[in-house]
């Protein structure tokens, strides 16, 4: 399997860390950043331009505005795009391949922790988890209409999460702990909680942490009379519907 990564940013920088013992070739056109690339991974090929398809999976690790001047010539063996509101009738009329994937990753894929959503053609699904699991665990979708839903989930919701961290860390320093500490502890928190929820229902973990009257029922009722539930659901709903306009 030949590779061909078209776009080396935040992303596709995140995706090498896994990909550098592949069969790949970068395209890089800032000297600047494919001097080093070649440093940290010597084995890699860099070039300033795209090649010819031929014979290659292409990932698409550009900005979505930058896709409609990409130029390239002969048809490649796959196209897995990690491009947000590209839809797959674009990627087939922008990019010539046998088959297609759409996928979202999200920005956990800097510590190859990422949730990725795909869709797309089931010839290409084998291949394209193998790239996408370089960055974290992949989740593989029937239609773009999931994909849309889980960009809510996996693209938006790590802003939404780092809103409850700062909230929770801002209501233990109006309590008197430190705010260096109080990071710490929601930090160490998400990934402890994250790893059990692997495992067990959410609604039988919040039965098992929450006793009668206790301190968690008591913070709990807050939330409620808070709507942060409502306020989550309505969300996902306002991120669904923008991922729709997006993709148009």
């Amino acid at each position: 399997m030949k590779l061909l990564l078209i776009g080396a940013g935040n992303m596709g920088g995140a995706m090498l860390q896994g990909l550098h013992v592949k069969d790949i070739t970068v395209v890089e056109a800032n000297a600047t950043r494919a001097s080093e690339l070649k440093k940290l991974y010597p084995t890699i090929t860099v070039v300033g331009e795209i090649p010819s398809l031929e014979g290659f999976v292409v990932i698409l690790a550009i900005k979505p505005q930058s896709f409609a001047s990409l130029q390239t010539k002969g048809i490649a063996e796959g196209v897995i795009s990690i491009m947000a509101g590209i839809s797959l009738e674009k990627l087939h009329a922008g990019i010539m391949a046998k088959h297609y994937i759409r996928s979202m990753p999200n920005m956990a894929a800097l510590v190859r922790k990422s949730a990725t959503s795909l869709c797309g053609d089931v010839a290409l699904k084998e291949v394209a988890t193998e790239v996408l699991g370089s960055i974290g665990y992949c989740f593989w979708l029937e239609s773009e209409k999931e994909l849309d839903i889980a960009t809510g989930i996996a693209g938006s919701a790590p802003a939404w999460i780092a809103l409850v961290a700062e909230a929770l860390s801002d209501g233990a320093v109006n309590l008197g702990m430190k705010r260096d500490i109080s990071y710490a502890y929601v930090a160490a928190l998400f990934e402890g909680v994250g790893e059990v929820l692997k495992h067990e229902h959410p609604a039988l973990l919040k039965d098992k942490v929450m006793s009668p009257a206790g301190t968690t029922a008591a913070g709990y009722a807050k939330l409620e009379e808070g709507k942060v539930r409502d306020s989550f659901i309505k969300a996902m709903e306002a991120s669904y519907e923008r991922a729709k306009g997006l993709s148009k």
